[in-house]
């Protein structure tokens, strides 16, 4: 077969029509290609420079048709942002302070600035494994008297109440105060689960939170330095807001956050509480609850409490007060007593058990005759040797008088 292109190789060459690049028609020139941007991401709409020149061009479009707000923003912004700062760094400068105040140690006493005395006397132990059942019956374990619904409230309305009580006193020491009393519940103290229970609840920041706002928002409602700045904040953050929005929701819009600290320190009751709120593990009897609190207060500050407060059930007031009290002569000015109402279903069982212990407490004040002694003893499953008075030398004498009549030796506060 004859070739009809003898010079025309069996495989053409590719061929360029147009030239690789633009060609501009007015001048006749071919003009350099324009360089295509490469983003090595995703999505540039999530790329903070992008967000951040975006930002800016709005500002600047906002500031060109209303100068003097936009320079009142950022004004504002300055003056909260330095007031914020210096008044959040006093606060932590203060309660960096009042800690080191509590646990600086005062001739060798870890707590030896505290003056006041908050004991919470315990009624049961906490038996169940779950932090989340403690206003529960089933999780304590109840003496038959003891068996009523509402009964396990009324332990964590006491814990609450100490835990206000040593909240608003920065000289107040907590504890919680009584031993290991239950065999079925095992080498567990009374002491130890009101102390689980408030550990659990968060030592009540949520409640003793929404309380004080409760309180705050009556017709005397006063407004901090504090109170402004943040008022002014708001203002800025507000308006700055509404410039950020467009820009921000599309790169937010994918992208959610939960906030899991339920127990966010509002009121600052975990630092103002938890470091100083201790456990007294020996008590049996509501008579030891007093006079082992004064001991344990004296080993752990070095003195003798100023005051005294008792948390407890409301119709147990005279027996505190009047008898138990009265038997250790600590000054009635001095003492103060918290109640709570007892479980409404058993309230009055309650008050007719109480006349018949504060009748024998009449008769033996100190605890150490007759069927209060055997009561005591009882409550002792693990023979645990009582520590006192080892830790409060100055009251030897107060542990160890067992008469019907009132002591009349020195003390350090008679």
């Amino acid at each position: 077969m004859i070739n009809i292109y003898p010079f025309t190789p069996v495989t053409p060459k590719s061929f360029n029509a147009y030239p690789k690049s633009d060609f501009d028609l007015e001048s006749t020139s071919i003009r350099n290609p324009r360089k295509i941007k490469h983003y090595y991401f995703d999505n540039y709409h999530f790329h903070p420079i992008i967000m951040i020149k975006s930002l800016g061009n709005k500002v600047m479009h906002y500031y060109k048709l209303h100068p003097l707000i936009i320079l009142l923003i950022f004004l504002s912004f300055g003056i909260a942002t330095l007031i914020f700062l210096s008044i959040s760094t006093n606060n932590t400068m203060n309660n960096y302070g009042k800690f080191e105040t509590g646990l600086k140690l005062n001739d060798g006493y870890l707590f030896g600035k505290m003056r006041n005395l908050v004991m919470v006397a315990g009624h049961s132990v906490y038996t169940s494994s779950s932090c989340g059942k403690v206003d529960e019956e089933g999780s304590w374990l109840l003496e038959p008297y003891q068996r009523n619904r509402g009964q396990a409230a009324t332990f964590v309305a006491h814990i609450k109440e100490g835990v206000e009580a040593a909240a608003g006193d920065e000289e107040a020491l907590l504890l919680f105060s009584g031993g290991e009393t239950r065999k079925d519940a095992g080498p567990r103290s009374e002491a130890q689960s009101y102390g689980i229970v408030a550990e659990s609840k968060g030592w009540f920041v949520l409640e003793l939170g929404s309380d004080i706002l409760a309180s705050a928002s009556g017709p005397a409602v006063q407004f901090s330095v504090h109170d402004i700045s943040v008022l002014w904040f708001l203002v800025w953050f507000g308006l700055v807001w509404s410039l950020v929005t467009p820009v921000w929701s599309s790169a937010m819009h994918s992208s959610r956050c939960n906030d899991h600290n339920t127990h966010h320190d509002i009121i600052g009751n975990q630092e103002k509480v938890r470091w100083k709120a201790l456990t007294e593990e020996h008590a049996r009897d509501s008579f030891e609850n007093l006079l082992f609190s004064v001991c344990r207060f004296r080993e752990l500050t070095g003195s003798y409490p100023q005051n005294i407060t008792v948390v407890g059930y409301d119709f147990k007031k005279e027996r505190f007060v009047n008898l138990h009290r009265s038997a250790i002569r600590f000054p009635e000015s001095q003492f103060f007593y918290l109640g709570t109402p007892a479980a409404a279903s058993s309230r009055e069982a309650a008050l007719k058990g109480e006349a018949l212990v504060r009748t024998q407490f009449e008769h033996d004040p100190y605890a150490c005759l007759g069927s209060l002694r055997r009561k005591k003893i009882g409550r002792d499953p693990f023979h645990r040797s009582i520590p006192y008075p080892n830790g409060c030398p100055e009251i030897e004498g107060l542990f160890r008088y067992c008469k019907a009549s009132l002591y009349t030796g020195s003390l350090p506060w008679a």
